[in-house]
């Protein structure tokens, strides 16, 4: 019989979606279950986005450009200077979500057997990407302790061979929620400068910030590392646009960007459909950024107030994105999450969260540890936070 490649045996399942058919299972038993195990936000799409692809008048369904259509990447670059970000057209590239923008950064940056330093816990797909890529993870570890706040730059360069090529940040954090200040952007800067490296930043979260002193400092804000750094964006969480799959990869490097560009010819081009939905997201009403904010952080105040209320959690406030590490009074999260599925429910109502062991690559760290995203009313989410109590304590008395 032939046989799988090494590299597929490798791959991770995902932490956020391999408890589906438990979760499956629960529902046809009648149960139901409170999805707090994946970031698919709630909030509408822009009417502006889903009406341009209803009265798009298309006779023929062409491939586009395979950087994405010109009309976009004008109006896109244009957004990010309204923003204070530099970017020209020259420095995007449209790719198939943020997830093909990644692969990417990897595959113009790295060859078989190179090395990228990432913050952990991180995006539990950054280990996917990375092995399909040939690329080794080295994690640095921040803790629940410390607030999952950047580890000291001491503990990066003691990382650092001659096989690094990469520093990899998601800013805000998932799944931590955690926003580097900009101290911390410039140290990395710094480091990146110092030992010739690329700086790799997932900034698909960017709006999504909770607290007036807070402000979000991109990569391509930094002087001096126009060489160095790669962003990584989408318009998933932006909009609410997730299954428009439309996102970009963005350096002022040219060499990297002629070599990305040869990735993105490699696969034609991006959804033609998608893309005329994201070109039109672009004329979204500000009104609509400050209620979701407005309500993304009524959401995190009141998971994290719930959360604290229950004995042996503990949890930090994130300063953005939807998501929040909670350490756990049990010994196996991932136990626990598959037990609430399979053998619990509050009234024929249970919970599913994403246990935080697969958002590390650290053997047996995490193991105690769920992410939960706040993308459920606020209403739920405290249904929710009831119902892990609850089962909190039924399953402790096992």
């Amino acid at each position: 019989m032939p046989k799988i490649s090494n590299k597929g045996k490798q791959m991770p399942e995902s932490p956020i979606r391999k408890l589906v058919p438990y979760a499956d299972i629960a529902k046809k038993n009648g149960n139901k279950v409170y999805h707090l195990n994946i970031g698919q936000p709630d909030i509408k799409t822009p009417e502006v986005a889903l009406n341009a692809v209803k009265n798009a008048d298309i006779t023929v369904l062409e491939y586009s450009h395979s950087a994405g259509f010109e009309s976009y990447r004008t109006k896109l670059s244009q957004y990010y200077k309204t923003h204070g970000l530099p970017i020209e057209v020259a420095d995007i590239i449209i790719t198939t979500g943020g997830s093909e923008a990644l692969l990417f950064a990897l595959g113009s940056t790295m060859d078989e057997g190179d090395e990228i330093i990432i913050p952990e816990p991180f995006y539990a797909n950054y280990n996917g990407f990375s092995i399909a890529s040939g690329v080794k993870v080295v994690p640095v570890i921040s803790t629940i302790e410390d607030g999952f706040a950047l580890p000291p730059i001491a503990a990066f360069e003691k990382l650092i061979t001659p096989r690094t090529k990469a520093i990899l940040i998601c800013n805000p954090g998932n799944p931590t929620g955690y926003l580097y200040s900009e101290n911390e952007i410039l140290q990395l800067a710094a480091m990146v400068k110092k030992h010739d490296l690329f700086l790799i930043a997932d900034e698909v979260y960017r709006e999504f910030i909770y607290d007036e002193n807070d402000k979000h400092y991109s990569v391509m804000n930094v002087p001096g590392i126009e060489e160095n750094a790669i962003m990584i964006d989408s318009v998933s969480k932006r909009y609410s646009m997730c299954g428009a799959r439309i996102g970009c990869i963005v350096s002022k490097n040219k060499e990297v960007m002629a070599t990305a560009m040869k990735f993105a010819q490699a696969r034609l081009s991006p959804p033609t459909f998608a893309q005329i939905a994201s070109e039109a997201a672009l004329e979204t009403p500000q009104s609509y950024f400050d209620e979701v904010i407005e309500e993304y952080k009524e959401r995190r105040d009141v998971l994290i107030s719930e959360l604290q209320k229950i004995e042996g959690v503990k949890v930090g406030t994130p300063k953005g994105a939807f998501y929040c590490i909670a350490q756990l009074p049990v010994a196996s999260a991932d136990d626990f999450a598959k037990w609430l599925l399979e053998y619990y429910n509050l009234n024929g109502e249970t919970v599913m969260v994403a246990p935080a062991a697969g958002f590390y690559s650290t053997p047996n760290v995490g193991l105690n540890e769920v992410r939960i995203a706040y993308v459920l009313k606020k209403e739920d989410l405290i249904r929710s936070v009831h119902i892990l109590k609850a089962a909190l304590i039924v399953y402790n008395s096992k």
